[in-house]
C-alpha cells in the first residue's frame, strides 16, 4: 500500500492497517495529521519480559503547531525513546509542562499526566510485561511509583550510542531492530522469571477481571506472598494493578471508537454498572468519561489506543 500523502484537502481521517509477520501497521491521515503506527512482536529472546515495542511517526498539519494530549494509567510500564520534537509533560492539576529527556523510563503509573508533541513527533516505546521492567533495572517499582526518570540514569552513556543510532536509522524496521540489539545487550543481568510475572499477564489480558485469589493461586503464591511481591514487581497492590488494566481497557476503548456508548463500554470491560467506570475515570483520567471526551476532540492525537498488552 503507498503510503498516504499530505493533503488540506482530506478532511475524513483515513484508516488503514496491514498485518506481517510480527508486526501490526496503521495509517492514519486526516486534514491535520497524518500518523504511521507500527507495533513489533520484539525478539524471541525478548518477549519473556517485553510485550510489544511500538514506533509512531505523527505529523501535525493546519493550525497544529503542537497538540496536547491525554496519557491516563495503563497497566504496562514502558521505556520511551524520543526521536523528533521534544516533550514536554505535565501531571494533571499542574500548569507547568516540563521538558522531558530524550529517553525515559515510566515505571507504574497512578494519576494521569498531559504531553504537549510538536509538529513531529516520533517516538518509540517499550511495552514491558508485568514485572518485566523491574526484571530488567532490578529496581523496586515502588521507587518509580507515579514518575518518569531520564534513562541514563539506568543505562548510562550506552544510550548516546543508541539514540545516534536510531536518528539514523532508515525506517521503522531499522529502529526496532536498534532498540532489540539495545535489549539484548541488556540482558545479561535479567532478574529471574517467577511464576507471578505470567499470572499478572493473564491478568491483564482478562481485563483485571481475575479474582486476586485465582491469580495468586497461579503464581503458586498465597495471597499475603502475592501481594507483597506484586509492591516489589509491579509497584502497587494487584487489586489497584487489577483496576487500572479495566480502566485502561475503557480508556482505549474510547479512544478507538468514533460514536461512543458508555453503557456499552462499561458492559464490555465488565463493570458491575455505568457508575463504577465513571470513578475509576476520575481516579485514574481525573475527569469523568464525558469530559475525557470533550478533551479527546480538542487534539487530534490518540497516545493510547494503538497499545498492545
Amino acid at each position: 500500500m503507498k503510503r498516504p500523502q499530505h493533503s488540506h484537502q482530506i478532511i475524513e481521517v483515513f484508516v488503514a492497517f496491514l498485518l506481517f509477520n510480527d508486526s501490526f501497521c496503521l495509517y492514519y491521515c486526516s486534514k491535520f495529521f497524518f500518523t504511521l503506527v507500527n507495533t513489533y512482536i520484539p525478539h524471541a529472546l525478548l518477549r519473556e519480559f517485553v510485550a510489544t515495542i511500538m514506533v509512531i511517526d505523527a505529523r501535525l498539519e493546519g493550525a497544529f503547531a503542537t497538540a496536547v494530549a491525554p496519557y491516563p494509567p495503563t497497566p504496562q510500564q514502558s521505556l520511551f525513546f524520543y526521536l523528533a520534537d521534544p516533550i514536554q509533560m505535565n501531571k494533571e492539576g499542574s500548569h507547568d509542562f516540563l521538558l522531558q529527556p530524550r529517553c525515559v523510563v515510566v515505571g507504574p503509573q497512578l494519576n494521569r499526566v498531559n504531553l504537549i508533541v510538536g509538529k513531529h513527533h516520533k517516538s518509540v516505546r517499550v511495552g514491558f510485561h508485568p514485572g518485566g521492567l523491574f526484571r530488567l533495572l532490578g529496581v523496586p517499582m515502588l521507587e518509580l511509583a507515579d514518575e518518569g526518570f531520564d534513562a541514563s540514569l539506568f543505562f548510562g552513556s550506552h544510550l548516546t550510542e543508541v539514540m545516534e543510532q536510531l536518528a539514523e536509522a532508515p525506517d521503522h524496521l531499522a529502529i526496532k531492530s536498534t532498540i532489540e540489539t539495545f535489549l539484548l545487550s541488556q540482558i545479561k543481568g535479567l532478574k529471574t522469571f517467577h511464576p507471578i510475572d505470567l499470572a499478572l499477564q493473564n491478568l491483564v489480558a482478562c481485563g483485571g477481571l481475575m479474582s486476586m485469589e485465582q491469580t495468586a493461586s497461579d503464581a503458586c503464591l498465597s495471597l499475603r506472598q502475592f501481594e507483597r511481591l506484586c509492591k516489589t514487581r509491579l509497584g502497587m497492590n494487584p487489586k489497584l494493578f487489577a483496576r487500572i488494566a479495566r480502566f485502561s481497557k475503557a480508556y482505549r476503548l474510547s479512544e478507538n471508537k468514533g460514536r461512543i456508548n458508555w453503557s456499552s463500554i462499561a458492559y464490555e470491560c465488565g463493570y458491575f454498572d455505568q457508575m463504577h467506570m465513571i470513578r475509576d475515570f476520575k481516579d485514574f483520567a481525573g475527569v469523568n468519561p464525558g469530559m475525557i471526551l470533550s478533551q479527546l476532540s480538542a487534539t487530534p492525537l490518540r497516545l493510547q489506543k494503538d497499545i498492545k498488552f
